[in-house]
């Protein structure tokens, strides 16, 4: 009985293969910051006083803000600025069923082939 041996890809192929990888990674950690999407839920939330004691900040970190030349009007930005997160319920929804889809697609294509490479190899047993 013969040992299987998978079809090989040419050097072309898997230089293509790599760019293709790399462009994808790109574009999917470059296009949502293109589109404004990353983010997007960050606000500042403006207080009236602006104190050390208002923005919540004890005396240790109130000394290192002024060696950094910081005043409690210039910090205030900083400290402020935070993120709010809201869950978008009807697309969390359809990204679990999209991936839920792939992996089932997956496990049955895996299985497929799985199968008809042992058909090829045991066939006469």
């Amino acid at each position: 009985m013969s040992r299987y041996t998978p079809p090989e890809q040419s050097k072309t192929g898997q230089i293509f293969d790599i760019v293709v990888v790399v462009v994808a990674i790109f574009v999917a950690l470059w296009l949502p910051l293109k589109l404004g999407l990353a983010g997007a839920a960050k606000s500042i939330d403006a207080l009236d006083a602006k104190t050390w004691e208002a923005l919540g900040q004890n005396p240790t970190m109130v000394s290192i803000w002024e060696r950094l030349g910081y005043t409690p009007e210039t910090a205030h930005d900083i400290i402020q600025n935070r993120f709010h997160y809201v869950i978008d319920w009807p697309t969390l929804l359809i990204m679990a069923v999209v991936l839920i889809g792939y992996f089932v697609f997956l496990f049955r294509a895996s299985d497929r082939e799985y199968r008809d490479v042992i058909n090829e190899k045991f066939d006469d047993k």
